[in-house]
């Protein structure tokens, strides 16, 4: 293995270098690697977060794009922990069918769309780190699944509904944590890590060791790179030393209330507070920190009526 941040960080990459046509073998090797089926990119189309703002480095970064099949395709990287994270996916996947269905066509031109997320956050508990959710129309009694015809170049076919509805893959890489043993584990260890093997065969890999050299950087894009990286760690060190301080103030007035008032109410209303004054001490370093009180109330799902109050008091 080489050493660390030898190669650009993915999330950098599919905001800023992956969209270009000639970088396509990258990202058509991560997604081939992940679904276990070949996949070739005909063109990336416009999605949400294609424009540049103040606040980048505290969104997500995605990517949307066209399959040779027609499918359509959405990659997301999420950085920061999002309390509606899977309403989110589900809104994004039929925004894209929509979007890509004109008016008075028949429903045979609504498109199959994977969703693709990256989380480099905590979402929900699970032992696995790559999970993979369809549809399945199953029999209550039977257990059977169901089978539709469905008419394709003029001939009817039989099709399991999965293969019309969405797929959604959630790629926890905060969670891995294991020794490479596949080319999807390949994938995991240089989206946590940074780290290729020098001799690898993985699809997309061999390409980012070709591309994503940091070192092929040139001085401008370096300083970019180089602040969106601080950028990522002021920001996770700046909510773990609150989370943390909230927990360690929490304990100790729990402990002094519940000598005084008992026990399991002190250590209860400490916790309460604890999380409570955290919350408040995260607010005002990323406010200082220039972040919009609409990417604040986001990161800490807080409301944003709320989030804009405080605010406006530290001006």
């Amino acid at each position: 293995m080489e050493q660390d941040n030898t190669y650009i960080r993915f999330d950098w990459a599919i905001k800023h270098i992956l969209r270009d046509k000639a970088n396509f073998d990258i990202l058509e090797g991560f997604i081939s690697v992940l679904t276990g089926e070949e996949v070739k990119i005909v063109e990336i189309l416009e999605s949400e977060s294609n424009q540049e703002d103040a606040d980048d480095k505290f969104n997500r970064v995605d990517i949307k794009a066209k399959n040779s099949h027609g499918h359509l395709i959405i990659v997301e990287v999420q950085l920061t922990r999002q309390l509606y994270y899977l309403q989110r996916i589900l809104y994004g996947t039929c925004k894209a069918i929509t979007e890509h269905i004109n008016i008075g066509d028949k429903y045979d031109q609504v498109k199959k769309v994977y969703s693709i997320s990256i989380l480099y956050c905590d979402f929900g508990k699970g032992d696995d780190y790559v999970y993979h959710g369809e549809t399945i129309f199953r029999g209550i009694h039977t257990g059977n699944d169901l089978v539709v015809n469905v008419k394709e170049k003029g001939v009817i076919v039989p099709h399991l509904p999965r293969k019309i509805f969405p797929e959604y893959y959630l790629v926890r890489v905060n969670v891995y944590d294991k020794i490479p043993e596949s080319p999807l584990d390949e994938w995991m260890t240089y989206l946590k890590t940074g780290k290729i093997k020098e001799n690898t065969r993985t699809p997309g890999l061999r390409e980012v060791r070709e591309k994503l050299r940091i070192m092929s950087m040139s001085p401008k894009e370096r300083r970019a790179y180089d602040a969106h990286i601080d950028n990522i760690m002021v920001q996770n060190d700046v909510l773990d030393t609150a989370r943390e301080e909230g927990l360690a103030e929490g304990r100790e007035e729990g402990l002094a209330m519940g000598r005084a008032e008992g026990l399991a109410v002190g250590r209860e209303e400490g916790r309460a507070e604890g999380r409570a004054e955290g919350r408040a001490e995260i607010l005002r370093q990323l406010f200082k920190g220039g972040m919009s009180a609409e990417a604040i109330a986001t990161a800490l799902n807080l409301p944003l009526e709320e989030v804009m109050k405080i605010c406006e008091r530290l001006r």
